[in-house]
């Protein structure tokens, strides 16, 4: 009687490494070590933990927001230009009525319209999401050069507002913006994993076709996730501003790159139908600490984009080989002739 083959040896690691988020925060973890070997006299004190989590806040919400949009396999390249035209309607508000609260009303509202403008433009026009906002991109940001004549406008005595206290004050040391982040964050999964409209993403995501067969209104959830996308772009512009208490006409262009980067580091699928949250969220660390960890280690400032480019790529692979190896193809060639021989 032949003796039955042993039973295949099971990973003790496989469950941790399902957990949302868990291959990019080792990523995160990795990454922060380095830096307290490499440049132990910025990274090993609180202080430039505090300078991250002040920092980060509004293009981990865009990122957020964007990470819905990937899921529903689209794309919106308009938020810098939202942005920047949120930034301005509070300002200007403030200036001219000294009313803090309606000028957040304002460039939230500002920042809505503008998105479902865009939702509208994508599903009633026809035209691919990518094109789409990227000529909206050009056309809000013309639009807030022209009315803000190009000039920035500044509001430092808005730091004596409940309004700045709320929004961008600090508990002790803690940057309050991060707080609201989380916030974001939260409710953000939850909308995705725990609420009708999320789960219309995922479908819209992996087949329209299908989305529809089911029953979705495909055109009417893409209309709400754009609108969604200005309302978080706008409120990012507002924490933006309150931190700095600037306006600039190109005061949202540099989160572009980052913000894209960070839905993508944090394994959220370019293909539509799947997406991480807690991933978005570390990967906007990861993208902010990349700079300033390299700067303080002696490195040269153009390095930066080469290491975010090495970063993207090694947690990009590292979800796949997490969640399916066989999606690697030189992990699936290697196994292969591992079993021939």
């Amino acid at each position: 009687m032949s003796e039955a083959a042993p039973a295949p040896r099971r990973n003790p690691f496989a469950g941790f490494f399902k957990i949302e988020g868990t291959a990019i925060a080792l990523v995160l973890a990795l990454l922060i070590l380095l830096f307290m070997i490499t440049a132990p006299r910025a990274f090993m004190g609180f202080r430039v933990y505090m300078s991250f989590m002040a920092t980060v806040p509004p293009p981990m919400i865009i990122a957020l927001g964007l990470t819905l949009v990937v899921v529903a396999g689209e794309m919106d390249l308009s938020f810098p230009s939202v942005v920047a035209m949120a930034s301005y309607v509070f300002c200007i508000i403030y200036q001219e009525y000294d009313q803090t609260w309606l000028a957040l009303i304002a460039a939230l509202a500002t920042g809505t319209v503008m998105g479902w403008v865009n939702g509208l433009v994508i599903t009633r026009l026809g035209i691919p999401s990518l094109i789409a906002t990227l000529a909206m991109l050009f056309l809000w940001g013309g639009l807030v050069t022209v009315v803000s004549n190009g000039a920035s406008l500044a509001i430092p005595d808005i730091e004596d507002e409940l309004i700045h206290m709320v929004f961008a004050g600090r508990l002790g040391v803690f940057p309050v913006q991060f707080v609201w982040a989380i916030v974001v964050a939260v409710m953000i999964w939850m909308i995705l994993n725990r609420h009708r409209f999320g789960e219309s993403l995922l479908f819209i995501g992996d087949s329209m076709r299908v989305a529809k067969v089911v029953g979705i209104s495909t055109d009417r959830e893409k209309i709400k996730l754009f609108t969604l996308m200005g309302t978080l772009s706008a409120l990012a512009g507002v924490f933006l501003t309150l931190e700095t208490t600037t306006y600039f006409s190109n005061a949202g262009m540099g989160y572009l790159l980052i913000v894209v980067a960070a839905v993508f580091i944090g394994g959220t699928s370019i293909f539509g139908g799947s997406g991480k949250v807690a991933g978005t969220v570390f990967g906007s660390l990861i993208v902010a600490i990349i700079e300033a960890g390299l700067v303080a280690s002696g490195v040269q400032g153009f390095w930066t984009r080469f290491f975010i480019g090495l970063v993207f790529i090694v947690s990009v692979t590292m979800n796949a080989v997490l969640e399916d190896p066989d999606k690697v193809p030189l992990l699936k060639d290697l196994r292969s002739r591992a079993r021939k021989q």
